[in-house]
């Protein structure tokens, strides 16, 4: 795994890094609306997937989730915490067509997100490094954050 660089001020906080880096990919407002949809949609179909691999993976999977955003961020950590439990609910939900729902929504969401990059013009984030799968919800609660004025 490499990470990017970035030119950036010494002071800036690494949440604050991570975010400037995604947003240079996602500044097209059709492709910052698909996200907005599309990336809620494959975090709650990645964690039913999964759990369908094993229930206590998922709880992991979030867990260490969770390790990665409370060194970021406090207010991301207890955001994504809540939004967590939320998918961990609806994933139970789902009940016995979690599995055919969960490959649905993976699919078609990931489908979407790369018409939005086709319309950007650049690559998704975590082609250059895998952590901007986690970097991706924060960019969707970073800009809500930011209409509703609060400061992570």
């Amino acid at each position: 795994m490499t990470t990017a660089t970035h030119e950036t001020h010494p002071a800036e906080r690494r949440v604050d890094q991570l975010l400037a880096h995604y947003s240079a990919s996602h500044r097209h407002p059709t492709n910052e609306l698909i996200h907005f949809i599309a990336i809620p949609l494959i975090m709650l179909s990645l964690v039913g997937l999964i759990y369908e691999a094993h229930p206590l993976a998922a709880y992991a999977f979030i867990g260490a989730s969770m390790v990665y955003y409370v060194r970021l961020s406090l207010v991301f950590f207890i955001t994504m915490l809540a939004g967590s439990a939320l998918v961990l609910a609806l994933v139970h939900a789902m009940g016995a067509q979690r599995l055919a729902l969960c490959v649905g929504i993976f699919v078609v969401a990931w489908i979407f997100q790369f018409i939005g990059h086709k319309l950007e013009g650049k690559k998704p984030s975590f082609f250059e490094d895998i952590q901007y799968l986690w970097v991706g919800p924060l960019f969707v609660l970073s800009k809500l954050f930011e209409r509703i004025g609060i400061r992570w």
